[in-house]
């Protein structure tokens, strides 16, 4: 199901306004897709959460640590993320360096008051919960994850947890849509073995042998093809919405030097909470 996205007012002047999604909210689980607004980065009061990104550490830092209050959680944790369908599992709070963890793309935990932080800046932003298991879910589903089908991956991985897919509940945030992403001629090829009759998520452009790219569609099929039913796609476009979103493919039409990342969290209830 999809319904415009409308930030959650700050409560307060450091606490950046962020996306919710129904299907996690009546779970009861805490959780945010994270605006662009709300932060330190620039000058310009942008909420860029990229570790990777040409900007402060400091004001990442702050930035990372205002979505960590607005959830309430105890610690904010996220990937070096590489486009894989590679799942990263905690059983207990690691011990990364900055919070940023190895080479991965999705993030699997039982561990309360645990921040799980997937980045993004036109890929898809998966949160997910088994709130009967106590399992949360966080990936970054880029065109090549999706291709690998990393939501298969983090299903996956939350069954080993003790999750089973008929409680799971899935959410999509905003991402780059079809209307703006033109891609070239060898592109639907890429998902031949990622999703049934791929064709269907490729319309012609304007340009002769290019397609307009349904990724967020591609996504919303796989995990319903895993047999989770409570699944929502809340919307929003990154690439259009250029005042709420982050885009790098934006940043690169308009040749700016770089662009800032966008964060998804969910968190489990902490212990002492």
């Amino acid at each position: 199901m999809r319904r415009p996205p409308t930030p959650t007012p700050a409560p307060e002047p450091t606490s950046p306004p962020f996306l919710t999604s129904a299907v996690l909210s009546e779970a009861g689980v805490k959780h945010g897709y994270f605006t662009r607004q709300g932060g330190v980065s620039w000058g310009r009061g942008d909420l860029n959460c990229g570790l990777g990104a040409d900007d402060d550490p400091a004001a990442v830092a702050e930035n990372r640590d205002r979505v960590r209050r607005a959830l309430g959680a105890d610690r904010l944790v996220s990937l070096f993320q590489v486009h894989s369908a590679d799942v990263v599992t905690l059983t207990k709070a690691p011990d990364w360096q900055q919070d940023r963890g190895p080479k991965a793309d999705a993030l699997v935990t039982n561990v309360p008051g645990l921040a799980l932080g997937a980045l993004s800046a036109d890929c898809g932003a998966l949160l997910a919960v088994d709130p009967e298991a106590g399992v949360i879910a966080s990936a970054h589903s880029g065109w090549k994850g999706t291709a690998a089908n990393i939501a298969r991956a983090m299903i996956g991985a939350m069954e080993d947890l003790g999750a089973q897919r008929h409680r799971i509940r899935v959410a999509l945030g905003p991402m780059i849509r079809q209307e703006s992403y033109e891609v070239g001629p060898e592109f639907p090829g890429f998902f031949a073995q990622a999703v049934a009759d791929h064709q269907r998520f490729f319309r012609p452009a304007a340009k002769a042998g290019h397609f307009m790219g349904d990724v967020a569609g591609i996504i919303a099929a796989q995990i319903q093809a895993e047999g989770v039913d409570l699944f929502e796609d809340i919307g929003g476009d990154t690439y259009a919405q250029a005042e709420t979103f982050f885009s790098a493919r934006r940043g690169a039409h308009r040749r700016e030097p770089d662009y800032g990342r966008l964060i998804s969290c969910i968190v489990l209830p902490s212990e002492a909470g």
